[in-house]
Parts: structure tokens; C-alpha cells; sequence
């Protein structure tokens, strides 16, 4: 591409004239008429927008940034949702995305400028697919920036250095408002002009309105729920982090009618649902992660080996199926568990796994507790005793040897926060497992068969490829890969950045919040009511009978479960303003079976983390520190509290 032009500068000493053109472009640089005058040249650029953009997924890691082989610290990791083994509290983005979000919206920038200039060499319907996307861009990008920084510098021409004067190159911080007005207008461009359907991994109108109506619920949550209020240091006027309260109702507004634009457009996967059939239910969720064709998906990031991989399974697997490479580093919590139904709880609707005498119940096999748990949650989640790959997935944390005539009775006596297993004075009659899953504790049974302390899958003392929590992740985890091939730089399977889900869920949030905010042109409410019931149906999970039941938490931890493991729970929680009640000195609970040895059966015990991950959210991290050297550079005004 010829962003800039290069001159060579001949220095004769012959004394004789020169002829030489000057001009003429080197071989080795691309030029404009090589990128913008043929549709290959075009796709290719556009090819590099789509590759640049921040998307959350596989190779997104809070510690490493985006595009990363070795991407094993997700955000989920962060949100109570799971333990992670490298992530020991509450943590915010190290990783800076200013400069490379800048660079992307200049390239984008010059697309939009210079193609126009040879839009006589294709189709107007060509150019505006085209122009289309590249706004579509610029939206998703300054969303990027905004969700992290707040008001950023809005930039939407090329500049030209040095060829403009130094005032015209130095932009300052908008307001947190205007950027996102930004958005509207690019969402709203892009909606205009993109066609109704596309290639996997590109845009079209809708998902242009997608993801306005996540952009859009995001501005009116912050509308509504942020206190911050940071103005510029050169003008009071600007208001570079929050959002006035008084635009709340009119970002949902905007939210709940671009989400609105996709009825009919979208389904949800359902190709191998069937109604009171859990077995059916669970296996077509699952499916829906790998469906090439599917209804549901609506913006894909693609992969395939080997050009272009990522690491997950290799980094989430349970340690039984490890191979090379690492294993189990995320393990969901039993926190996130809880939030799920179809096994007994108590009044606090915390798991309950003691009976009226206040004994441990005792099971035949692990996965009788959560026989008839939702089939969303066995989906999501690999339960102790389940099935992955053919194999029973072996999870416990120990062997009882004590008596059990009278009942087993409580290992710990309080909530507190638990001393490790091994050094609880409760638990004098358990075989704990030792450090490592190659150094395993082997019991001899009653009956002279041998057990491992803690199976092949953990958890095990001190040793991070395990499942630290009692449980390990199934979303995403591609059944179809051989034992023998999950390693690292190995999964090729597609990350669904915006699936119908969300809109259904995006849907409703901002009708409860419409309907909260005294909106009254439309039956909100009955709207949100059937728009979770359809994604509770399809979880087989239990409907709600009327729109009386709901509320605005009702959907909030139906979004939690439904997007959980997909990187964006992290942002809802920012968004909510919750993150700091959520987490203060915060310990996540597991859940971990016991064989009991004279029983012949199993029981749980639930506690806090025994690994002692607190987690305490800094209020600071609502908006991310922008990078020092733009402070000192271009004099921006820094976020509070850095």
C-alpha cells in the first residue's frame, strides 16, 4: 500500500544532467492500485480488519492480549464462574490495547477514504458491501476502547504526519456520550449499506445491529449504574468517563430496537432438541459449539489447523486425557453451579448435601446428585463421573475410611474459610490424594480392589492440572478431537462471538430496564418474559409461568448461565457496577466427592475455595489506566485513581 511515498535521491558526480524520473514507485512497495483496483486486493485488506479485531476468544488472554498461542488466563477466570490456576484474585487488564486499536482505525480509515476513488472498477452493490464492513470496524473497535477507557479520542480521517500542522494531528479525549454516539452512527452506516446475508466471519446488516444492541446496553448501563464522573483537564465541559443518567432510557431504547431487528433472521440451534427428552436436550447444546450451518450464529471467528489454531483444549482438559501441553486450567465453581436447578438446595438455595440429621447424604455414583439437573448445566459443565471422549472423567478429592453406621458427619463445622483437607482436625479419617496425579496415594478397598485418592482428574495437593474446584469445563471442548491430538496450537474449532442467545438475552435486558425506566409504548416486560423462556426451553431448564415472575436478576443470571466460558460475563459485571459488591475479600465455593470406603457409596462436601483465591475488585478497574506514554505524549487526561 502506498501510505507513504518513498524517494530516492541520486547523487550524480559525472557533472552530467540527469533524465531520471524520480517518481517512479519502488518495486518492493505495494501500491494503491494493486490493493484497491482488484476485488482480490480489496478482500485482502478487509481480510486483515476482520483479523485485527479485538475479539475476546480463544487467544484473548486479560494478561497476554489478543492473538496469543498461550492464551490460558481468561477472563472467566475473574467473574467466580471458574478457578483458573494462574489467576490467584480479582485481576484487571495488564495488557493495553490503545495503540493497536488506533492502528486499526487508521487502516480502516484509509480503506474509507481511498476506496472510493476507485469505485468505478466495481458494482455499487461491491462498494457498498464493502464500505459497509469497514464501518462496521470502526464501531466494533471504538467499543473496544470505549468498554475499557471510556471517552477516548474519536479519529475518523487519516492523518497525515507531517504533512498537517501539529494542531490538527493532537485530538483529545471525547466524551464517554460522544463515543458512543460514534458507534451509532458507524453501526447505523454499516446496517445501511451491508447485504442481509454474508460469508461465515464477515458482517451483514444484522449482525451490524447486534452488536449496536450490545453496544447500546452497554452505554445505558453505564448511563445508569456508574458514579464516576472524570471530566477532562483542559474542559470541565467533557465528560470523559460516565454517561448522563438521563440517556439511559434512550441507549435501551436504542438496544431493545436493533435487537428487535433480527426477528426472523435468527433461531436458536434446536436441530437435535427434543421436548422431555434431558439426554437429547444436553447433546444438542453441546452441538451447537461445533454446528457449521447453524441458524444461531450470527458473527464466527474461524479456524483450522494449521494455519490458523488455538490452544483450548489443551488448556482446559481434564487431566486424564493429558497428552502434552497443559491441562485443566479452568475450573468451573461450584458458585456458578448453584445458579443452575434440578438438584436439592437449601433455604439459602446454596447445594444441599446433608439430610434432616445434618449427615451426609451418600450417593451410588457421583453423577446421582445432578440426575435430574438442568441439561444446560451438563453441557457446560463436566460433572464428577460424567463422560468425555468415552471415558468416565474420575473427579474426587479423597477417601473416607471412618465409620458410617450412624451417619457421616459434617468434615468442618463452619463456613469460614477452610484450612486445607490435610489439615483439618475434622477430617482425621480421610485418605487425601498427594501432590501430583503421577504420585497418586493408592487405597486398598474392603472389598481388595485399589483406588486413587483422587482419580485421574483430581484434585490433587498442591498441583495445579487438576480440577480445583470439583468440576471442569465441557463448553467448547471439541469432543471430536482424539485424546492422542489435544495439545497445544492443536483446537480449530470456531469461536461464536455473537450467537442469537445474546440477542434474545440482550433483548430482554433492556426491555426490563424499558419497562424500569417507565417506558410504556410497548408491553416490555411480556417481551422480555417470552424472549427467556425461549432460551430457558431450549436449556430444558423450568419456564416461567408469567411475566409477574420476572425480574431484572431473573435475567441477569440467565445471561450468566447462558454466556458463561464465552468471555462475557467479565464485561456484564463492569458494566453492571457490580463487580466490587460481588467481590470484596470474596472466596468462590467447590464441591468435591468423598468415596466412602465402608459404605461402598459417595458423599460431597462443599466448602469455600481451600486454595484461599480471594477475590477484591478495585472500583478503579471499571476504566482501565490509558498507556503513560499517551499522557505524556499527547497530555490526555488520566482515568481516576492511577
Amino acid at each position: 500500500m502506498k501510505l507513504s511515498k518513498y524517494i530516492l535521491l541520486l547523487a550524480l558526480t559525472c557533472g552530467m544532467p540527469s533524465c531520471l524520473d524520480l517518481d517512479i514507485p519502488p518495486l518492493n512497495v505495494v501500491q494503491d492500485d494493486d490493493v484497491f483496483g482488484t476485488e482480490n486486493g480489496v478482500k485482502s485488506y478487509l481480510a486483515r480488519l476482520y483479523s485485527q479485531q479485538f475479539i475476546e476468544d480463544f487467544r484473548y488472554s486479560h494478561t497476554r492480549g489478543f492473538n496469543n498461542s498461550f492464551a490460558f488466563q481468561s477472563t472467566f477466570g475473574m467473574t467466580g464462574e471458574a478457578l483458573n490456576r494462574d489467576i490467584h484474585g480479582a485481576e484487571t487488564e495488564s495488557n493495553q490495547i490503545w495503540n493497536d486499536a488506533y492502528k486499526l482505525i487508521r487502516e480502516t480509515n484509509y480503506f474509507l477514504e481511498t476506496l472510493p476513488k476507485y469505485a468505478s472498477n466495481f458494482s455499487k452493490e461491491q462498494v457498498d458491501n464493502w464500505m459497509g464492513e469497514a464501518y462496521f470496524t470502526r464501531a466494533f473497535t471504538y467499543h473496544a476502547l470505549a468498554k475499557r477507557y471510556g471517552g477516548v479520542p474519536i479519529v475518523n480521517s487519516v492523518l497525515k504526519y507531517p504533512d498537517q500542522p501539529i494542531e490538527e494531528l493532537t485530538v483529545n479525549r471525547s466524551s464517554e456520550e460522544a463515543v458512543y454516539e460514534q458507534m451509532e452512527k458507524d453501526f447505523d452506516e454499516a446496517y445501511k449499506l451491508l447485504p442481509e446475508t454474508s460469508q461465515k466471519g464477515r458482517a451483514n446488516k444484522y449482525v451490524a445491529a447486534a452488536f449496536k444492541a450490545r453496544a447500546m446496553l452497554f452505554a445505558g448501563s453505564i448511563a445508569k449504574y456508574n458514579e464516576v464522573d472524570k471530566r477532562d483537564d483542559k474542559d470541565n465541559t467533557i465528560r470523559v468517563c460516565g454517561v448522563s443518567r438521563e440517556k439511559a432510557k434512550e441507549y435501551f431504547k436504542k438496544s431493545y430496537d436493533a435487537a428487535c431487528l433480527l426477528k426472523g433472521k435468527y433461531t436458536l440451534y434446536k436441530d437435535g432438541w427434543k421436548a422431555d427428552d434431558k439426554q437429547a436436550q444436553y447433546q444438542n447444546y453441546v452441538d451447537m459449539y461445533f454446528a457449521e450451518n447453524s441458524r444461531e450464529n450470527i458473527f464466527i471467528r474461524q479456524y483450522k489447523y494449521p494455519e490458523s489454531v488455538h490452544g483450548y483444549d489443551a488448556y482446559n482438559i481434564p487431566r486424564q486425557f493429558r497428552t502434552n501441553g497443559w491441562t485443566a486450567s479452568t475450573s468451573p465453581t461450584l458458585s456458578f453451579v448453584e445458579m443452575f436447578e434440578g438438584f436439592p438446595k437449601n433455604a439459602q438455595n446454596k447445594i444441599q448435601v446433608f439430610d434432616e440429621n445434618g449427615k451426609y447424604k451418600l450417593y451410588n455414583t457421583t453423577m446421582e446428585l445432578f440426575e435430574n439437573a438442568e441439561p444446560r448445566l451438563r453441557a457446560i459443565v463436566i460433572l464428577p463421573g460424567d463422560e468425555l471422549k468415552g471415558e468416565q472423567v474420575e473427579i474426587w478429592r479423597g477417601i473416607y475410611t471412618g465409620e458410617v453406621a450412624n451417619g457421616i458427619s459434617r468434615l468442618q463445622l463452619s463456613d469460614e474459610p477452610a484450612e486445607r483437607y490435610e489439615n483439618d482436625p475434622h477430617c482425621k479419617d480421610l485418605i487425601i490424594s498427594s501432590q501430583s496425579a503421577e504420585n497418586q496415594t493408592v487405597r486398598v478397598l474392603p472389598n481388595g480392589e485399589k483406588m486413587n485418592a483422587s482419580g485421574r482428574s483430581g484434585c490433587f495437593y498442591d498441583n495445579g492440572e487438576c480440577t480445583i474446584a470439583g468440576f471442569a469445563v465441557r463448553k467448547w471442548i471439541d469432543p471430536s478431537i482424539p485424546a492422542a491430538l489435544v495439545m497445544e496450537r492443536r483446537s480449530e474449532q470456531a469461536w461464536l462471538e455473537m450467537r442469537y442467545a445474546e440477542v434474545l438475552l440482550t433483548r430482554a435486558e433492556a426491555a426490563v430496564e424499558l419497562a424500569e425506566e417507565g417506558a410504556a409504548d410497548a408491553d416490555y416486560m411480556q417481551d422480555a418474559f417470552d424472549c427467556i423462556n425461549e432460551i430457558r426451553e431450549r436449556a430444558g431448564a423450568t419456564l416461567l409461568t408469567s411475566k409477574a415472575e420476572l425480574t431484572k436478576e431473573i435475567v441477569r443470571v440467565e445471561r450468566r448461565k447462558e454466556l458463561s466460558f464465552e468471555n462475557k460475563v467479565w464485561w456484564d459485571m463492569r458494566r453492571w457496577r457490580t463487580a466490587h459488591r460481588e467481590q470484596n475479600s470474596t472466596l468462590y465455593r467447590s464441591l468435591f466427592p468423598f468415596y466412602a470406603e465402608k459404605a461402598g457409596k459417595w458423599f460431597f462436601d462443599a466448602r469455600p475455595d481451600d486454595k484461599n483465591k480471594r477475590f477484591t475488585f478495585d472500583e478503579r478497574w471499571y476504566y482501565n489506566q490509558i498507556p503513560n506514554d499517551e499522557i505524556t505524549k499527547s497530555g490526555l487526561t488520566q482515568n481516576p485513581g492511577y
